[in-house]
């Protein structure tokens, strides 16, 4: 089939002759379509810079989005066409999509969090009565319920190490170990759960449907928690139990708020569009918050009366992704320019035809190059939104996989070394909260490079090329119909 008959800004299958094609709206670069990675290579190297400068803030990306769009223009030699195409990418469907998905996601992760969660999973954790290796276990389960219903690792570090890294060092844990337990959990729910960036960049990317995503996806996370299980289970344990009781603000009623973490997770698998999933999700959470007490009408949206703006979770939820939107809109951009300069085009023949002769190696290639991407952007979704529509699709469709399963080779490679390397935002956000709470505990704390020894990242690595060599878990679409087969 041949490329061409691609439009990879939206995904979607057109014909050659279609007006819309991408090459009747083909942007020239000096040089050449190479250049057209210069714009790219000026971003991830913005990227790279505040990264190693220990500067990595999402604010800070702008910049370098910014700065790519700019070099572009300096170096089209079709202006119009070039500025044409940073706005067809900025009003891309898809896009709009993911957008749109990010802001209702935002909101119910915040409601979940403001509504105690962490407290009652805390509150679960020490009633168990656990300790050593089964308390850095019970941690990562912990974790991975909490990001799996909130859909955020940094937020599930950011709410969780301040209470179970405390308590599981009182009580015998590794240090080391349970404080990678906490980021390997934020690492499931960002892999897993249907309101996290990644899920939902990869579903959208590849025009999957979420609760098939997630479903299918099911399998290859759950062996990697499997494989961590067992790596907590050995050598989370050793330390040393604090002879005072560790008290900690906890209570069994956060617990309540797994009730619409779980309608989510039903409603996306049976069919309902991510936006109503989580409208649904949120609205059930608020009438549980208020009707429990665990949240007050004023903490959901309130206007003070002295001068000043509105404030409540609400507003807390759509600032908390804001940023996140923005960088996604420079990247929609420089992915639209990337497919009309010719160069996403020439490097889809060129990949299939040495690296992408078969299923296998097509299904390696969209690893590879996820991993690649992901490794200097120091984000997964920025990559997934990269390689989804430009790569990841067309080899796909070429050789009859399914959309879910791109999505979830896209979305499972994005989040191995995503969760290993130190200048990765989300490593960051977990060793600064680490070191904090250790400092304030007078508790020792890892350095960063334990991030390396993450076993989730790793197991899902493993899992993944098992998955590719053997066809464990791939799902296929026959040629010219839409029914989807399991291997």
């Amino acid at each position: 089939m041949s490329v061409r008959a691609y439009s990879m800004s939206a995904g979607a299958f057109q014909d050659d002759n279609s007006p819309d094609s991408s090459t009747n709206v083909q942007v020239k670069m000096r040089g050449g379509p190479i250049v057209a990675m210069v714009p790219a290579l000026v971003f991830v190297g913005v990227l790279v810079w505040l990264s190693l400068e220990e500067r990595a803030t999402i604010s800070g990306f702008w910049v370098g989005g910014w700065a790519a769009i700019v070099v572009g223009l300096i170096l089209s030699t079709t202006r119009r066409k070039f500025t044409d195409s940073i706005i067809r990418g900025l009003s891309d469907q898809t896009g709009a999509v993911i957008i749109t998905a990010f802001i209702f996601a935002g909101i119910f992760g915040s409601l979940l969090s403001g509504g105690g969660l962490a407290k009652g999973l805390l509150w679960l954790g020490l009633e168990t009565g656990v300790h050593g290796g089964l308390f850095t276990v019970l941690a990562f389960v912990l974790a991975c319920i909490f990001a799996a219903g909130t859909g955020t690792s940094v937020g599930t570090v950011i709410a969780m190490v301040p209470v179970l890294y405390p308590a599981g060092v009182n009580l015998g844990s590794d240090p080391t170990m349970l404080a990678i337990a906490i980021i390997a959990g934020g690492a499931f729910g960002d892999n897993i759960a249907p309101v996290s960036d990644s899920t939902i960049s990869s579903a959208y990317t590849q025009k999957a449907r979420m609760g098939d995503v997630v479903r299918t996806r099911l399998p290859l996370a759950l062996s990697a928690a499997g494989i961590s299980i067992v790596v907590f289970a050995i050598f989370g344990g050793g330390g040393t139990t604090a002879p005072e009781k560790f008290t900690a603000d906890s209570t069994p009623l956060g617990l309540v708020m797994l009730i619409p973490f779980a309608l989510v997770i039903v409603l996306a698998i049976r069919g309902h569009h991510i936006i109503a999933s989580l409208t649904w999700g949120t609205l059930t959470g608020i009438a549980l918050g208020l009707a429990t007490g665990l949240l007050h009408p004023a903490q959901i949206f309130a206007i003070p009366p002295e001068k000043g703006g509105s404030t409540g979770l609400i507003e807390d939820g759509i600032q908390g992704v804001s940023a996140a939107v923005i960088l996604v809109l420079f990247i929609l951009a420089l992915a639209q320019l990337l497919t009309d300069s010719g160069l996403m085009g020439k490097v889809l023949h060129l990949l299939q035809a040495r690296a992408a002769k078969g299923v296998r190696s097509a299904e390696l290639t969209i690893i590879a190059v996820t991993i690649l991407f992901t490794i200097p952007l120091g984000s997964n979704a920025p990559a997934i939104l990269l390689v989804g529509p430009t790569l990841a699709r067309p080899l796909g469709l070429s050789h009859s996989l399914a959309p879910t399963r791109t999505a979830n080779l896209l979305d499972c490679s994005a989040n191995t070394v995503f969760y290993m390397l130190p200048w990765h935002n989300a490593v960051i956000v977990w060793y600064v909260t680490v070191l904090a709470t250790a400092t304030e505990h007078g508790i020792p704390a890892p350095s960063i490079a334990a991030a390396f020894l993450n076993p989730y990242a790793w197991g899902l690595l493993v899992v993944l090329l098992t998955s590719v060599l053997t066809g464990w878990n791939r799902q296929t679409v026959r040629p010219h119909t839409t029914s989807i087969t399991k291997h």
